[in-house]
């Protein structure tokens, strides 16, 4: 189970941006996902650890966390 992490499509963007935003500031949580999420970074800079592994993304990756996984997000930058 990972966190997928790339360049986004297209059709991903546009379809992305048409949704809501979610906005965080400098922090440090925990979270899990009952469902698979997909998030396009439009700005900011976050790490996220989960199973003894760590991920990095910021603005212009597209995410894909997937079903079941709990980890620590840490936001260095809103």
């Amino acid at each position: 189970m990972d966190i997928i992490v790339r360049k986004p499509t297209e059709e991903e963007t546009t379809a992305m941006l048409a949704n809501q935003t979610w906005e965080c500031g400098v922090s440090e949580f925990d979270w899990s996902y009952d469902n698979t999420e997909t998030a396009l970074m439009v700005d900011g800079e976050v790490t996220v650890e989960y199973a003894g592994k760590s991920v990095s993304f910021g603005a212009g990756d597209y995410v894909i966390f997937p079903k079941g996984l709990s980890c620590v997000w840490k936001v260095s930058k809103p």
